[in-house]
C-alpha cells in the first residue's frame, strides 16, 4: 500500500515538474518578446521624435520665409500699411 502511494505522489510530482518547466520555457519566450517589442517601440518613438524635429525646423523656415515675404511685401508697396 505504501509502495502505491509513494508511486501515485511521484507520478503527481513528475507532472508538477513537468508543468513547471513548461512555464519556464513560456515565461522565457514571453521575455525575448517582450524585449523585442521594446525594441519596436523604441525605433517608434526614436522615428516620432525625428518626425517633430522635422516639423520644428519647417516650422522655423516657413516663419523665415514669411518675414522675408513681408519686407519684400512693404518694399514694394504691396501692403495696405
Amino acid at each position: 500500500m505504501t509502495a502505491d502511494i509513494e508511486s501515485l505522489v511521484l507520478e503527481h510530482l513528475r507532472h508538477i515538474r513537468g508543468r513547471v518547466d513548461q512555464i519556464a520555457e513560456d515565461v522565457s519566450d514571453l521575455k525575448h518578446r517582450m524585449t523585442s517589442l521594446e525594441v519596436g517601440m523604441s525605433l517608434v518613438k526614436r522615428e516620432v521624435a525625428h518626425g517633430d524635429e522635422t516639423d520644428a525646423r519647417h516650422q522655423v523656415a516657413m516663419d523665415k520665409l514669411e518675414v522675408r515675404i513681408e519686407r519684400i511685401e512693404r518694399r514694394l508697396e504691396l501692403t495696405d500699411h
